[in-house]
């Protein structure tokens, strides 16, 4: 093995991270510690994880973090028998951070405010570089779980880290903090105590001190979740929250009970305050964490489905064995029916919270998104999903529901109309709403993605079915508008077929509609195929539905439709100018002309003639 010491630069953003890290949280120094102690536990967790499928992986006797303050040598060292690093995991992990992650540091720190600070560097994973703030320089000796292999990183936080061998007797991590002239106080045995109990007390894994040559508990290491509520400060539950899921917030909802009987187990759930920082973009599933016994298990035991993934927290149970594996926990039952309660528990405290119109606004805006995914994919809970959603309306201002929707329909009503596209106002604004806003006829407006795929999930609501607006413009025949047209229908006998012939291929029918009442042309969908928004997105994915399944309506009394009506009947050949309808239709629609350039060059020459 070669001694030479390798000299390695941050990158970039490291060394920006730095600099906001010890300046701006310099007067929270005492944080460092939290996050250092937080680092040696979730480590050990996942050696304990690992250990399950791996058996010479396992954590030896009681795993506990061991800390030593030494003022003779002002060195503060912690260690851990964690899953510890390899020499690769070292540089990669201890070396380098995404550009994203830092800006999104850098963008939460503007705008927090002083006492939020301390709670802001964990949630954007950076807190090992917090040991700066304390420190003049930090070594890491680290062996991997199931490696002979031991590496020291070191680095005086200025631009370089190094990597040389080093040796260990064991897997884990000790992290040494040279520490600088003013941090003299937390190399005193009773300030770190205070610090620990402060911040870190809930912390299961065993946290020992060395003080005057013995090793004294640190923690009181009791699992929360456990103890009775009527013993639990909302002071604790919030501080537990921001240690599980390292966020600043306050949690939304706090879910804390036990459950008795054929099933037991503890429970101790969030929902949080505000949408968390994701550092993995598509994360769908849920991370409530697993406990048998107190013990760490696995936060990938799909205690909670997908669209309930925001909630976070602890399910501890005494009906599954410590040594549990990976295919046990997918096989047991007893996992399915600790599922089934759970996800029943957090639906009944929403349908609870739902009755206070505000309030679960902040929720929806938050997680609204997320909630929908459960219309979509889980036919179990698809009808307790659906009371729960909400949606902006051409109705009302604000959120309303489905029920308040059937509520307000007309006696004659018998569906649900909705219209889905990207963004609200321009759905407010939509041509697609003219007939049913001229027939007093209420339409919800739909701008989440997934709301391009639940609604043919759900079908129905309290009986009543969920049409879009863009598939059931023959619904309006049923209802007189409530204002007399000023104009009389144009006779489009022979337009109607001059355009769809010099659209064939590009539209299915070329028809005249009742639907539209200030503008000229609209699209709608085939009676059978998916909405239009739905082709879009399929459209601009690749995923096309191989023909064209979209019909181009007219407005008989619209001016423009009058004019090339005449036209048509003299004869005239109308090739680009319905082209330039389709265009029309689909910009509408938030779509883009077929040819954006030919469009373009279309719209140019027509203002010319016009200004010429």
């Amino acid at each position: 093995m070669s001694e030479t010491v390798e000299r390695h630069e941050f990158n970039a953003e490291v060394g920006r991270l730095l600099d906001l890290v010890v300046h701006a949280l310099y007067s929270e120094r005492e944080i460092f510690l939290r996050e250092l102690v937080a680092n040696a536990a979730d480590a050990i967790d996942k050696r304990r994880f690992e250990a399950l499928t791996r058996l010479e992986l396992g954590l030896p006797g009681e795993a506990r973090i061991r800390i030593v303050p030494d003022k003779a040598a002002r060195t503060l060292t912690l260690s851990d028998p964690g899953i510890g690093m390899s020499k690769a995991e070292l540089a990669q992990n201890l070396g380098t951070i995404a550009r994203s992650g830092t800006l999104a540091f850098a963008k939460a720190l503007a705008e927090s405010q002083t006492a939020d600070r301390p709670n802001l560097i964990g949630q954007f994973g950076v807190g090992f570089y917090s040991a700066f703030m304390v420190a003049d320089r930090v070594e890491v000796t680290s062996r991997a779980a199931g490696s002979e292999e031991a590496w020291l990183w070191a680095s005086e936080g200025r631009g370089q880290f190094t990597l040389a061998p080093a040796g260990r007797a064991e897997a884990g991590t000790d992290i040494v903090l040279h520490m600088k002239a003013d941090a003299a106080e937390f190399l005193e045995p009773l300030r770190l105590r205070t610090i620990i109990r402060k911040w870190a007390d809930h912390i299961t894994v065993p946290i020992v001190l060395l003080q005057d040559g013995k090793e004294e508990p640190a923690n009181e290491g009791t699992a929360l979740w456990r103890k009775p509520k009527s013993e639990v400060s909302a002071e604790s539950y919030t501080e537990f929250y921001r240690h599980l899921g390292h966020v600043f917030d306050e949690p939304w909802v706090t879910l804390h009970w036990r459950a008795e009987g054929t099933l037991e187990f503890s429970a101790l759930l969030f929902i949080p305050g505000m949408k968390p920082f994701q550092a993995v973009e598509g994360e769908r599933e849920s991370r409530v964490r697993l406990h048998v016994r107190r013990m760490f298990i696995t936060d990938q035991a799909g205690l909670l489905p997908p669209w309930l993934r925001f909630v976070q927290g602890v399910v501890d149970t005494e009906d599954l064995p410590l040594n549990v594996s990976r295919e046990m926990l997918q096989a047991t039952p007893v996992l399915g029916r600790i599922r089934k309660a759970v996800t029943g528990r957090v639906l009944s405290e929403l349908r609870s919270r739902a009755k206070e119109a505000e309030d679960y606004a902040r929720f929806w805006e938050n997680f609204g998104p997320v909630l929908k995914e459960g219309a979509w994919e889980d036919a179990e809970h698809r009808k307790d999903v659906a009371p729960l959603l909400r949606f902006r309306s051409t109705g009302q201002e604000g959120w309303t529901s489905l029920a308040d929707y059937v509520a307000r329909m007309k006696p004659e009503q018998e569906a649900i109309y909705y219209l889905v596209g990207e963004d609200p106002a321009a759905l407010a604004a939509s041509p697609q709403l003219e007939g049913f806003r001229a027939r007093g006829l209420e339409v919800l407006l739909l701008s989440d993605q997934i709301d391009n795929f639940w609604p043919e999930r759900l079908e129905r609501f309290e009986d009543r079915p969920l049409r879009s607006v863009t598939q059931e413009s023959a619904d309006l025949a049923r209802f007189a508008p409530e204002g007399a047209p000023a104009e009389p229908p144009a006779d489009l006998a022979g337009l109607l077929p001059s355009l769809k012939a010099a659209l064939e291929g590009e539209v299915t029918e070329v028809r005249a509609t009742e639907r539209l009442v200030d503008s000229a042309v609209a699209l709608a969908a085939m009676p059978g195929a998916p909405d239009l928004s739905l082709q879009r997105l399929l459209r601009r994915a690749g995923r096309g539905l191989g023909v064209e399944m979209s019909v181009l309506e007219l407005n008989p009394r619209h001016p423009l439709i009058r004019r090339l009506a005449e036209r048509a009947a003299a004869g005239a050949e109308l090739r680009e100018e319905a082209g330039l309808l389709l265009d029309l239709a689909r910009l509408q629609d938030g779509d883009t002309p077929r040819d954006p350039a030919a469009f373009a060059r279309q719209v140019t020459e027509a203002l010319a003639a016009r200004l010429g």
